[in-house]
């Protein structure tokens, strides 16, 4: 008996599934097709961005290249031009490459694009330090005090990437400035940083005996 109740059953759950599938059956393929195409358009997604960080690797090299062997021009034309087509990691690289070699002719110039990287809140916090750095190496031997303090301040805290390069360059605009409490500052300020590099607080040593006595005490 028990053995007839079990056929009954299985066949009442055949039917079941038939009934459910006849009425579901184009909602499951659907969603089957949704999910092979999907995966399917990650994956040529995935190759198509590969496929363009290579290409954007390549280029650079051969900019770099140029840059290289002093063709500065070409190699300028060649990073804007990565620049303004990729919107890879090479877009930042290049947009700093192109502004190096734009230093070579008009430092000026390079200032402003430095700054307009510097000001471009899509690039990451670093880069736009690095820019920040890279125009005030320009101008330390134009720029007062005030100018570089402004540019550089704010770069120098304690999780500032470059912070060791801005507190140098701050301490040695100062002290051509014969701002004896600046330098004081900015070398003490080197000296308390247990990261400082040890050739960096070497310079600031020297820097610092070239102070009055009086600023060393």
């Amino acid at each position: 008996m028990s053995e007839l109740f079990n056929e009954v059953d299985e066949e009442v759950r055949r039917e079941q599934l038939k009934r459910l599938w006849e009425k579901y059956s184009i909602f499951i393929v659907a969603g089957a097709i949704l999910i092979i195409a999907g995966v399917g358009a990650w994956r040529g997604y995935e190759y198509y961005e590969a496929k363009k960080a290579a290409e954007a690797g390549a280029a650079f090299t051969a900019a770099a290249d140029l840059a290289e062997q002093n063709k500065h021009a070409e190699a300028e034309a060649a990073f804007n031009k990565i620049a303004a087509t990729t919107s890879t990691g090479y877009r930042t690289l290049a947009r700093l490459r192109a502004a190096a070699e734009v230093a070579q002719r008009d430092p000026k110039e390079a200032v402003k694009l430095y700054d307009a990287i510097a000001a471009d809140r899509s690039v990451p916090a670093q880069d736009r330090d690095l820019a920040t750095i890279r125009a005030a190496q320009l101008l330390m031997d134009s720029a007062g005090y005030t100018d570089l303090q402004q540019r550089l301040e704010p770069i120098s805290g304690a999780n500032g990437a470059y912070r060791h390069t801005a507190r140098e360059m701050l301490a040695l605009s100062a002290w051509r400035a014969n701002n004896v409490a600046a330098t004081r500052q900015w070398i003490e300020m080197i000296n308390t940083d247990a990261e400082t590099p040890a050739s960096l607080r070497n310079r600031a040593e020297v820097l610092q005996a070239l102070l009055p006595p009086a600023a060393k005490s």
